[in-house]
């Protein structure tokens, strides 16, 4: 008696699972977003439209990743770093404005390069620490590549964005202790982290006042709380089944951000408890089979691609639900795959192809040719579809 298997392999899974929660987010893009669509631009389609155009391009771009060998990555490691600082540096210069933050660069379409180097920290601390871990050598923070991330980190705390740039140096941070830095270099350096986190957040008043409103968001409810307020009041208000799609409230204004970083606080006021943990799971999925993916990668450069990228899409995803949710304090991160942004939405599927090659490498290399040679990971339930279709 055969074991039935849900997915053929594990890479199948991580593209299903990626386009459910696409399709999810595209359907909460549109509701969140078509009251301001049509009081600011006359046209209740303008967030979806901009986000259908951006969704084409990012899966363009995976298909090409998905055939890419991501081996071959390591030889552009050098020239993705040079053109993301140029961005970064660029954005300061000619960079455009919005809500007292310069972020975006105007290429046609609004871009933003600190997504780009979140991708970039991954590729090159995967080409750097996945040969050491290779030769089992020794693994440190303190080296010139980890200087070059910090002056990532501080083009984009500059703009100003110390969320993004706190996950850069994150990233960053926890593939080193998943590559096998000594205990006593991470506990060293997570007190420096911290200590340099808090100094930062403080050094701005309006960063300390963040924090001030996540300790009592009601006690500020009239400015810097009223976000975290209006949010736990959208998903408390959603109850278990939904207020239903298109009729949450909190999106006539009265939730800033509807659209982008709040946006699993309106899919909780319109699919309820069931719509969240339909998300959770969702994420959780992801996570199970890039991990499973992780474990079966040729090399350490595999390895740590796939752990980086897992850290990107499922960190963000839980990072940004415990913003929503006043667990953490508002710091700008969106849900991959369900906030609108153009620039996170094609670097989210670009880096899902990427953990598909992998994934599709590895299981060349397990699967032996008739002839003992290598070939094609083809799964048994496509030979069987092709002799009945034969």
């Amino acid at each position: 008696m055969t074991k039935s298997r849900l997915w053929v392999s594990h890479t199948e899974a991580v593209l299903c699972i990626m386009f459910m929660l696409i399709l999810i987010g595209t359907v909460n893009v549109f509701s969140a977003s078509f009251v301001k669509a049509g009081m600011e631009y006359n046209n209740t389609y303008y967030f979806l439209n901009r986000h259908l155009i951006s969704l084409a391009i990012g899966f363009v771009c995976m298909i090409l990743t998905i055939k890419f060998d991501y081996r071959r990555w390591r030889k552009l490691v050098p020239f993705i770093l040079l053109a993301t600082i140029a961005a970064l540096i660029a954005v300061d210069v000619v960079g455009v404005e919005i809500n007292g933050s310069r972020r975006w660069l105007n290429i046609g379409m609004q871009f933003q390069p600190s997504e780009l180097a979140k991708l970039a920290t991954i590729l090159f601390m995967a080409a750097y620490l996945g040969p050491k871990i290779d030769r089992q050598a020794k693994i440190s923070m303190f080296t010139k590549q980890m200087g070059i991330i910090a002056a990532m980190g501080f083009l984009v705390y500059r703009q100003p964005d110390l969320g993004t740039a706190a996950i850069i140096v994150g990233i960053a941070f926890f593939l080193h202790i998943l590559a096998g830095m000594h205990k006593e270099e991470a506990i060293l350096l997570s007190l420096l982290a911290l200590t340099v986190a808090v100094a930062l957040t403080f050094s701005a008043s309006y960063r300390a006042e963040r924090v001030w409103a996540w300790f009592d968001p009601w006690a500020y409810q009239g400015d810097k709380g009223y976000q975290t307020v209006q949010s736990i009041i959208a998903i408390g208000s959603g109850g278990f089944f939904g207020e239903g799609l298109g009729m949450g409230t909190s999106k006539f204004y009265y939730l800033p951000e509807a659209h982008t970083d709040f946006a699993f606080a309106i899919l909780c006021q319109e699919m309820g408890f069931i719509g969240a943990m339909g998300v959770f799971v969702l994420l959780a999925a992801l996570a199970f089979y890039s991990g499973k993916i992780a474990r079966q990668a040729q090399d350490g450069f595999g390895k740590m691609l796939v752990i980086g990228i897992t850290i990107l899409v499922v960190g963000q995803g839980i990072a940004n639900i415990a913003m929503v949710s006043g667990i953490l304090p508002v710091i700008g991160v969106p849900l991959p795959f369900i906030s609108y942004g153009g620039t996170s939405l094609i670097i989210n599927m670009v880096a899902v192809g990427i953990l598909v090659n992998v994934g599709r490498q590895a299981a060349k290399k397990t699967l032996p040719g008739p002839n003992g040679g290598e070939k094609n990971a083809v799964p048994k339930r496509t030979f069987k579809l092709m002799r009945k279709g034969a």
